[in-house]
């Protein structure tokens, strides 16, 4: 199994990216998080279904156009991190507090997303999400 790995460090080079993929013969792709591809999200999802490169992705943004996201909760990490603040300011330093690893995963289908890609979604995976997009 081939890897291909494509990069995209400004907003134009996204284009030349997913042309990349393809060309490499991609079958799918991995959108790793980044400040890019977070602000590009509609974009990166738009290209990736032009391309028809079925993706997975990290957070919830993604979800709107993007086959499957999976990963942490952010509203809960951000729920969590008020404990941290409240021990800082009551004097904890920061170097005494514990990394916190992310405890809530979320998993979103977009079958509508896969129905454009001609994919099906086993109903195995369908019940384990928290939201599927019809």
């Amino acid at each position: 199994m081939a890897l291909p790995v494509v990069e995209a460090t400004t907003a134009d080079e996204l284009d030349t990216a997913f042309v990349s993929a393809v060309s490499q013969q991609a079958d799918a792709m991995i959108a790793f998080a980044d400040n890019l591809t977070n602000q590009q999200a509609p974009r990166v999802t738009a290209l990736a279904a032009k391309h028809r490169l079925p993706a997975i992705y990290l957070f919830r943004q993604f979800a709107p156009g993007g086959l499957i996201v999976y990963g942490p909760n952010l509203a809960d990490l951000f729920r969590r991190s008020g404990s941290y603040v409240d021990k800082i300011l009551k004097g904890t330093k920061p170097s005494d507090l514990p990394v916190a690893q992310p405890t809530k995963f979320e998993l979103v289908i977009n079958v509508k997303t896969a129905k454009a890609l001609d994919l099906s979604v086993p109903p195995s995976l369908l019940v384990r999400a928290d939201e599927v997009i019809e």
